[in-house]
């Protein structure tokens, strides 16, 4: 039961606020240290035994560590990530919002709309979930609030079109998990698109009919009369259109075949600088600060797969593994009984930790299961990925609430932005529901 015991120390360390990477590591040391004195030291052996069977459970980490770090899967997170952090500082998302307003503003929640539809944009082009959630905390929350829209509808609706970025290509986590399942990035990416969509139309529907249910929920904008409506098209359209056409062609190439992620993300990285430069916002020091930031998330990432990597070692040492196995292949329901208790594992798990840490420590020890029950695994990282998005709303650790709170007017409370995320929560797991119940709709094999 030490790998189990073990799993549950990491859980509590993080829980409490030791970095991750650090957790992981120290946690697979010591237990690792405790696993070989159990196996070798009660049936007599001596120390050098013991010290011999420690540094076995280890042997193979220099050679997992350099496939780490020659993983041309993982070659695309560090390039797509400094697209996105370019296009934040390119104001990108302060262009759409501004213009995008104008054209919802007549219809009651215009405004929650038009965040959703550039949260979509956003995380197709940048795909930085923090960026996206603090650009739009900080232009869209306030004139939202102006025009007498309730606290909770605007906070929920930031939050949620915010983290889009998380199943809407190219999302990192969609990269992470096909580095997971050794499944094609491009095939990940299309199997996302359709989900994706979903639930941009499951939020705005949801908005339409709260606006019509409560007319003070999100009124109609003030609109300015100075500028012709269109006018107003014609800014939205200046604004939209080269972003869309980087969407188009990163996206376009990967699902084209004429690039590899790797290739497209360099295509992206390119083609953010020359949108900068189009914005005359192209600097030395922002290529020298996006480069420094994309340095230390990616440092971040591998540091955080290292640790992971160390730790899986001991916990299949160990033998939980097949405990685990042997529980999840027992259940009722067979594939059925194996998803809901999967999907509601990982649920619980986001509201204490990253999704990095879930894909490289929980997702493995599921993903052999998966296949010896026959689950199509496309199906599955899709629903993985979904569930994943879900952990940045999920109080009290949800990532996109923090990130909200820091931008937000001081008249917003925390509880108002927990109150909010509430119905999207629920949106997403009927989402969730629907993949698992209908995958032919969404083009999977159950």
């Amino acid at each position: 039961m030490i790998g189990l015991v073990m799993f549950g120390a990491a859980l509590l360390l993080l829980v409490l606020g030791f970095p991750v990477a650090f957790t992981f590591g120290a946690v697979a040391i010591y237990f690792g240290l405790g696993a070989a004195w159990i196996e070798i030291i009660p049936d007599g052996g001596t120390l050098m035994e013991f010290w011999d069977e420690f540094l076995s459970m280890f042997s193979m980490m220099p050679f997992r560590i350099y496939a780490i770090m020659t993983n041309k899967i993982l070659m695309a997170v560090p390039l797509f990530i400094f697209m996105g952090i370019i296009l934040q500082k390119s104001e990108l998302a302060e262009r759409m919002l501004e213009s995008m307003g104008t054209l919802f503003g007549k219809v009651r929640g215009g405004l929650a709309i038009s965040t959703v539809l550039i949260g979509a944009l956003l995380a197709a082009s940048t795909g930085v979930v923090g960026a996206s959630v603090v650009a739009m905390g900080v232009i869209s929350l306030p004139v939202m609030l102006q025009n007498g829209y309730k606290k909770t509808i605007s906070t929920g609706t930031i939050c949620a079109a915010g983290t889009l970025g998380q199943i809407i290509p190219p999302s990192i986590v969609l990269i992470v998990l096909a580095d997971v399942f050794q499944l094609p990035v491009g095939d990940l990416f299309k199997a996302a698109v359709i989900p994706g969509l979903m639930l941009v139309g499951v939020y705005i529907v949801y908005i339409l009919i709260v606006a019509f249910l409560d007319k003070e929920a999100a009124p109609a904008m003030k609109i300015d009369m100075t500028r012709s409506r269109a006018s107003n098209i014609k800014r939205a359209l200046l604004s939209i259109i080269p972003p869309l056409t980087l969407i188009v062609l990163v996206l376009g190439s990967i699902f084209a075949g004429i690039a590899t992620p790797t290739e497209s993300a360099s295509l992206g990285a390119l083609g953010s600088m020359i949108l900068a430069f189009m914005y005359r916002k192209l600097s030395y020091t922002m290529v020298r600060d996006a480069s420094l930031e994309t340095v230390k998330t990616t440092a971040m990432v591998f540091a955080i797969l290292i640790g992971a990597t160390a730790f899986s070692m001991v916990f299949i040492y160990s033998g939980a593994d097949e405990i685990v196995e042997h529980f999840m292949t027992t259940l009722p329901g067979e594939k059925w009984g194996f998803l809901i208790l999967t999907m509601l594992i990982i649920m619980f798990l986001g509201f204490f930790i990253d999704f990095i840490e879930i894909s490289y420590i929980v997702v493995p020890i599921l993903l052999p299961i998966s296949q010896t029950i026959g689950i199509d695994p496309l199906w599955f990282a899709i629903l993985i990925a979904l569930n994943l998005q879900t952990s940045f709303l999920t109080p009290p650790f949800g990532f996109s609430l923090f990130y909200l709170k820091g931008v937000a007017p001081p008249g917003v409370k925390t509880t108002d932005i927990y109150k909010g995320v509430i119905p999207f929560i629920i949106l997403q797991v009927l989402v969730l529901a629907s993949i698992v119940l209908f995958p032919g709709f969404y083009g999977f094999h159950a």
